[in-house]
C-alpha cells in the first residue's frame, strides 16, 4: 500500500472492521478504540491509516 496516495471510502471501512475486530479481541480500549475510529473517518492517505492498525495483530483480519 502506497502510503501517500489518498484513501477511499472502502479503505476506511476496511480499517474501521479491523478496529472492531480488534476490539472484539480485547486489544483496544473503548477510549482507543473511539480515537482511531474517528481518525480513520477523517483520514486522507492511507498511511494514516495503515498507522491506526500498525500495532495490531494480523491475525485479526
Amino acid at each position: 500500500m502506497a502510503d501517500g496516495v489518498r484513501a477511499s471510502d472502502a479503505e476506511r471501512n476496511l480499517t474501521v472492521e479491523r478496529l472492531d475486530r480488534a476490539m472484539e479481541h480485547g486489544r483496544l480500549t473503548v477510549a482507543e478504540y473511539d480515537e482511531r475510529v474517528a481518525a480513520a473517518y477523517a483520514a486522507t492517505t492511507r498511511g494514516e491509516l495503515t498507522e491506526l492498525t500498525r500495532d495490531l495483530p494480523g491475525h485479526l483480519w
